[in-house]
């Protein structure tokens, strides 16, 4: 089967992405204030698979698998990965915890040595250093030693890094055999599952407008999963690579306009040595593939 590469498609659906992610995003940092990032999780999940389940349905995706229990393992890291960001999303500004998201290229090139034997160059190397060297700029500007909460924040934004790039792997294992929408079906079933089973234990009834903002949060988080997921199907990850970094603007305009954070100057540079780890590392990807 050849890939189609539609670059025009494949940035208007990343684009597209990006932005349900940023406005999730700054929903669930709203609504963390009065309820448990476990059960917005659940609302995340749940209220997400009518969209999940229409664009499978579209492409004439199935269930059928031989691979549940690797489905199953892809959905604790995704659902460990989901539940850092909302937790360091009431813990952190908005812009800061996109911006440690964007630590899991450098991730992927750490896990890639044990589980690919991997051995990165010196130039992947840069990466990983100049890119923590960001997270470290960007947590000082916040006066990381002022608060327990700002180092839990932090350090919990960096391990949804960690556990973002296992997912990645794992879902690449799983593309192996597996159709793209079949994947995104299993995880959005299993996610929703598992969060019912604890929902239970964290359970605050929400008020009428808190509902209308955790439908929200599972109709817009399930479009953005989508055009993502459409992005890769469309075009090179190698290409779309610079179209993911838009979601720190839209992080930082957000985060202005709700909260009134107005980025630093730790921050934008903490998030250009972080952006820029990404971007070298996207470039060492397109010259392998020339070769």
């Amino acid at each position: 089967m050849v890939l189609r590469h539609d670059m025009r498609r494949g940035a208007l659906m990343m684009l597209g992405a990006t932005a349900c992610f940023a406005v999730m995003g700054a929903i669930v940092k709203v609504l963390s204030a009065r309820h448990a990032f476990l059960e917005l999780m659940f609302f995340r999940n749940a209220l997400s698979l009518p969209i999940v389940l229409a664009a499978g349905l579209r492409t004439g995706a199935l269930l059928r698998t031989r691979r549940l229990g690797g489905h199953a393992v892809r959905a604790v890291s995704g659902l460990m990965g989901m539940g850092c960001a909302f937790l360091a999303l009431s813990l952190l500004p908005l812009a800061d915890q996109t911006a440690l998201n964007y630590t899991q290229p450098l991730f992927i090139i750490l896990l890639a040595i044990p589980w690919l034997g991997e051995r990165p160059g010196p130039a992947r190397w840069a990466a990983v250093l100049i890119g923590f060297a960001g997270v470290l700029v960007i947590a000082a500007g916040q006066g990381l030693g002022s608060g327990a909460g700002l180092v839990a924040g932090y350090a919990v934004a960096a391990l949804g890094g960690f556990f973002g790039a296992l997912s990645t792997m794992l879902v690449r294992q799983l593309s192996a055999t597996e159709a793209s929408t079949t994947i995104v079906l299993w995880q959005a079933l299993l996610m929703t599952g598992m969060t019912a089973l604890v929902l239970p234990l964290v359970w605050t009834t929400p008020g009428w407008g808190d509902l209308g903002l955790l439908v929200l949060v599972g109709l817009i988080g399930g479009a953005g999963q989508v055009l993502n997921t459409e992005a890769f199907a469309s075009a090179q990850v190698s290409s779309l690579g610079p179209y993911t970094y838009t979601g720190l603007l839209w992080a930082g305009l957000l985060g202005w306009m709700v909260w009134g954070e107005a980025p630093g100057v730790a921050m934008l540079a903490g998030s250009a040595l972080i952006v820029g780890a990404g971007f070298l590392v996207l470039r060492g990807e397109y010259r392998g593939r020339r070769r």
